[in-house]
């Protein structure tokens, strides 16, 4: 949309008279707009994107391309880019009927060439990107990622953006680790127990969080340690030792968030996560 201004003059003999001023308006006729299928992104997601390509003119648009940054923004001295398009993913309609694929340049940025908008119509497009090591994962990250799209006949260009933010959760894993692998019998024998929190929020007491197993064979327990320090059976832990079931009780185990490292070379995030540990420790 711009706005316009105008005047016009009248002179005779040695006089000048001003008109009024008047004023108009130019709307656009191409327009955009650029919406995520989802609010929310984590490491590796893949997002859906779609975009609406308006023509609100008399005259049909060709040759439009449309170029999306894919969330590119600056570090040192270069950029760095935390979506990458998947690959076939486009879809391309005009009003409403699937048409063949246009040309797609991975990018990035995603460039996608030989759009077309009829007049008083619209064309939708849409594709997805996956969330990669370039993309912020500390809590309260953002991304945004921004569509253009430009044409030449007539010349033309509308932008539009699109911002997601990271989720807010723990991520965890647990391996299970076993000391020494060959016993003999009626040896002591180990198990460890450790959980990861790849998240970039904290695993705490209310989230209860439960280890559960079943020793085969059955385990006498001597010894159950959280972090280092002992537990005890009834308050922190339940054994049947006729079974060999094992489950920790809900709020014991808590794991700090993750810690993300940005490289200051590539601009890549790593993540240190946070850990705890439970041992089991008996006799079979």
């Amino acid at each position: 949309m711009a706005i316009f201004t105008n005047q016009a003059t009248l002179s005779y003999r040695d006089t000048v008279v001003n008109s009024n001023i008047v004023t108009g308006e130019i709307v656009d006729s191409l327009s955009i707009t650029k919406n995520p299928l989802t609010s929310t992104y984590s490491y590796n997601e893949v997002v859906t994107y779609v975009i609406n390509i308006t023509n609100s003119g008399t005259v049909p648009l060709t040759s439009l391309t449309l170029t999306d940054d894919l969330g590119q923004y600056t570090f040192g001295a270069g950029t760095v880019t935390p979506l990458t398009y998947v690959p076939d993913t486009l879809n391309y309609y005009v009003g409403g009927t699937l048409q063949p694929t246009p040309t797609v340049t991975a990018g990035p940025p995603l460039s996608v060439s030989g759009l077309s908008v009829p007049a008083g119509g619209n064309a939708l497009l849409i594709y997805q990107a996956r969330v990669n090591e370039f993309a912020p994962i500390a809590a309260g990250s953002t991304v945004t990622n921004t569509a253009t799209v430009t044409g030449a006949n007539p010349q033309r260009s509308a932008s539009d953006s699109a911002t997601i933010t990271v989720v807010s959760e723990p991520e965890l894993s647990i391996t299970k680790g076993i000391s020494p692998a060959v016993i003999n019998e009626d040896g002591e024998l180990t198990y460890t127990f450790t959980v990861r929190n790849y998240g970039n929020t904290a695993l705490v007491a209310t989230d209860d969080a439960v280890i559960t197993d079943t020793f085969d064979p059955i385990l006498s327990i001597t010894s159950v340690t959280y972090n280092g320090a002992a537990w005890s059976e009834g308050a922190q832990y339940n054994y049947n030792q006729a079974t060999g079931a094992f489950a920790t009780l809900p709020g014991q185990i808590t794991v700090a968030a993750a810690t993300y490292v940005q490289d200051a070379n590539t601009g890549a995030w790593s993540v240190i996560p946070g850990e705890a540990v439970v041992t089991v420790t008996g006799t079979i």
